[in-house]
């Protein structure tokens, strides 16, 4: 990307905040019948704005995964309560809401009208269809870990995808794909698509083995999936979060893509029997506190807030700041932080 492309980047962006900001406005305005609003603040997600003690913010972009960006702006702010207004992903953000002690309100915008919005349940993840579990043995025996996800039965090395099992629904068939990625997977097939699938798929493993290592210089396939080599590494030492046992479970909402980082889930028992749910996350990520408290949600299968077990939360010491202490201090049920580097 040229430096001219930066700028007009940075142009647009700073064209549409401003627009965010105008419409959260007049959105606040007609819904509280006051003028005497203040002027929005522009932030990465979207729009902010303080009336009184009150902020109200305006979620623009993946709303769904951005309360925690939302309640990190009121607390800065000053504000003793916050209103959230997004035009989709509201019931996610209404249940995410119910974890805290912070008040926290969730509005539906249509057009020009706000709408309170109705908590979404959480939805069991889909089983793994049993024929695709047929090649469970070919991914261990290609030296990788089968690990089930919303219905998705994939192989990973150190935590990184490298073989998923898909339904071909042209040929009504099903195959085991070898690669990092939907695109590297689609060009190994057409490459090696007569190699057999263990020795293809030990191959790989071996290559990604050699960059996950601890000691491994920087690399592609070191620096994808962080957040889920920390939970390999864990269910290997378990101790490290006072577990005895942990194994992968599936995050409350299906993972949007293998590039971009999103926290990983497990769960296991502690010396005393209690159940014990780890959240890991690499970089520093606003959304760790409420996508935790999701997780806890749904596995311990209660409501939001009400959960039992222990809930640890995973990060390299770097990515720990303040504002993520400060954000798991508002939840209503406690959560403990580990640092692993």
């Amino acid at each position: 990307m040229t430096a001219a492309d930066q700028t007009d980047d940075g142009a647009a962006a700073a064209r549409r905040s401003r627009l965010v900001g105008i419409k959260l406005r007049a959105l606040v305005r007609d819904h509280i019948g006051d003028d005497s609003l203040g002027e929005p603040a522009g932030f990465a997600p979207g729009a902010g704005l303080l009336h009184g003690n009150v902020a109200w913010v305006l979620l623009d972009q993946r709303p769904a995964s951005r309360l925690g960006a939302a309640l990190a702006w009121a607390l800065r702010a000053g504000a003793t309560s916050l209103e959230v207004i997004a035009e989709e992903g509201t019931g996610v953000l209404a249940r995410r809401a119910m974890a805290f002690s912070f008040p926290i309100t969730v509005w539906h915008a249509d057009g020009r009208s706000l709408w309170p919005a109705v908590a979404e349940p959480i939805t069991p993840p889909a089983a793994v269809p049993e024929h695709h579990r047929e090649l469970i043995p070919v991914i261990e025996a290609g030296g990788a870990d089968p690990v089930e996800e919303h219905g998705v039965l994939a192989g990973e090395v150190r935590g990184l995808e490298v073989c998923r099992v898909v339904d071909d629904p042209y040929l009504g068939t099903t195959r085991l794909e070898v690669g990092v990625g939907t695109h590297d997977r689609e060009a190994f097939t057409m490459i090696h698509g007569d190699v057999p699938t263990v020795d293809s798929l030990a191959r790989i493993v071996d290559a990604v083995t050699e960059h996950r290592r601890a000691d491994a210089a920087p690399h592609p396939l070191n620096r994808l999936g962080r957040e889920r080599l920390m939970r390999w590494r864990l269910i290997a030492e378990p101790d490290l979060v006072g577990a005895v046992s942990l194994a992968p479970a599936p995050p409350p909402v299906p993972r949007p893509n293998l590039k971009d980082p999103t926290p990983c889930v497990a769960t296991g028992v502690d010396a005393d029997g209690r159940s014990v749910i780890v959240v890991c996350a690499s970089g520093v990520d606003l959304e760790l506190v409420p996508f935790a408290a999701d997780a806890r949600t749904a596995l311990d299968g209660s409501n939001p807030g009400v959960g039992s077990s222990r809930l640890v939360l995973v990060t390299p010491s770097r990515d720990r700041l303040p504002v993520i202490d400060a954000l798991a201090d508002r939840l209503l049920q406690p959560a403990e932080f580990v640092s692993l580097d």
